[in-house]
């Protein structure tokens, strides 16, 4: 097609009846070619399931009165069924290599059934509870797990690290960055870090059995920002010392994964992490230090150190792209 197209240009071209702007500018168009749709229709699904699963959120909360506890979860409950039933029929099975349905739609399906059991679990648990105190995020978490390994889907693992983290108390809501949790609640600094390491562990694990290694940078990645967040929150105690150490080991891990896996996300993110927890350390060696006397001089060197500093940041991941192309 593209190249009777192109006679056909030609053939107009010769005749004098366009222009040679118009004929270059018909080559130019001409010879990007088919662009492919792929990446946009995911993000339209993926966009799609959660207005889908907010919509539901918002009628059950608005209408609850009236429609009633037992018609919300048996709603829930079917629609759960049918599309595990599809997921089941047209799955491949479990496999320790990365297997892919042969219909991609099917991925949405599994993270539509598995968003749908976590509002069903955590509904049964608000209305009637019957799992015990933080148990229905653990429950939710191993529905995550289970629907991740079988049907082979990063966005149900996602969701299970979510439940894990949630079960320890840490949440990434809005509300809980601007209360702060994390930083007025010491035993949540550990309990982060632990988890993170937690996850670091089955990576490494996963990897030496060969079970799903494509899993990596899930892992990686949400072990990088509990780590990260909660080590610098540990900087900010009276028991900074502790983290100071852990945390530069833990970010030099991640340092060296990034360039062996060639993970731009986790090597920006190492850096930032490195960068503020740098920061947080040379304040707190100028806090003994008295700068009366050279005041001046240090609110004119304050600017240059951050642009230098936000230059430099900018030359580390251009080397580190060019090192991985």
């Amino acid at each position: 097609m593209a190249k009777e197209c192109n006679e056909f240009t030609q053939k107009l071209y010769a005749k004098r009846l366009i222009s040679d702007e118009q004929f270059e500018a018909i080559k130019a168009y001409g010879s990007r070619g088919l662009f492919s749709l792929h990446y946009e229709l995911r993000f339209l699904l993926y966009l799609g399931i959660l207005l889908f699963t907010s919509g539901i959120g918002t009628l059950i909360y608005k209408n609850i009165d009236s429609i009633g506890h037992s018609a919300v979860l048996g709603l829930l409950f079917l629609l759960i069924g049918i599309g595990f039933y599809f997921c089941f029929k047209k799955a491949k099975g479990f496999h320790k290599d990365e297997v892919l349905f042969d219909n991609p739609v099917y991925d949405y399906i599994v993270l539509l059934c598995t968003i749908l059991s976590c509002i069903f679990i955590g509904y049964l648990q608000y209305q009637y509870s019957i799992f015990g105190y933080g148990l229905s995020s653990l429950v939710c978490s191993f529905v995550g797990f289970v629907c991740a390994y079988y049907f082979d889907n990063k966005s149900a693992l996602s969701i299970g690290i979510t439940g894990l983290a949630t079960f320890i108390g840490i949440t990434s809501t809005p509300k809980s960055l601007l209360e702060s949790e994390i930083y007025s609640n010491p035993s949540l600094t550990f309990s982060g870090i632990a988890l993170g390491g937690l996850l670091i562990l089955c990576e490494l694990y996963s990897n030496k059995i060969a079970l799903k290694k494509h899993f990596q940078l899930v892992f990686l990645a949400f072990a990088l920002q509990l780590i990260g967040v909660c080590g610098i929150a540990g900087l900010l105690e009276s028991h900074w010392y502790i983290f100071v150490f852990l945390l530069a080991v833990l970010l030099y891990f991640f340092y060296k994964k990034s360039h062996e896996i060639g993970s731009t996300f986790l090597f920006v993110f190492t850096v930032l992490y490195g960068y503020i927890g740098f920061n947080i350390l040379l304040f707190k060696l100028f806090d003994n230090i008295d700068f009366s006397e050279i005041w001046p001089v240090i609110t004119i060197l304050t600017p240059l150190y951050f642009i230098g500093s936000i230059f430099g940041f900018i030359k580390v991941i251009q080397h580190f792209n060019k090192q991985k192309a």
